[in-house]
């Protein structure tokens, strides 16, 4: 077994809760199934969020698909004239088998802009 970081952005429709835990969710849904993992296999979890997302922490939405037990922590990213609204960026440690030319980094939405070179 290897560590490999995975990569992931979406953008979300709304700075409500609902919207943020609703984005984290398919998120990290994706993310597992793209890489054959399940929550036990995760490390941990770096979220962070543009600074118009600010009505609930994206760690918290983790909660809701299996992530009670991975260290997970939420930062803002920076405010850089331009950047994409309503983006949230995770980055997870994980424990796999997988090469890391294998491993699929997931982008969704708007944020498909963000790395249009492995997007899906």
């Amino acid at each position: 077994m290897s560590v490999r970081a995975i990569r992931g952005a979406t953008q979300v429709e709304a700075n409500t809760a609902e919207s943020i835990y609703a984005g984290v969710v398919e998120l990290l849904s994706e993310i597992l199934s793209a890489n054959a993992l399940t929550p036990q296999d995760v490390i941990s979890v770096l979220f962070t969020s543009s600074p118009d997302l600010n009505a609930a922490f994206p760690a918290a939405g983790a909660r809701e698909v299996g992530f009670a037990s991975v260290p997970l922590i939420c930062a803002v990213e920076i405010d850089v004239p331009g950047a994409l609204e309503r983006t949230i960026r995770v980055m997870a440690h994980v424990e796999t088998a997988a090469s890391a030319d294998s491993i699929s980094h997931i982008y969704l939405h708007g944020a498909k802009s963000l790395r249009r070179d492995i997007a899906q």
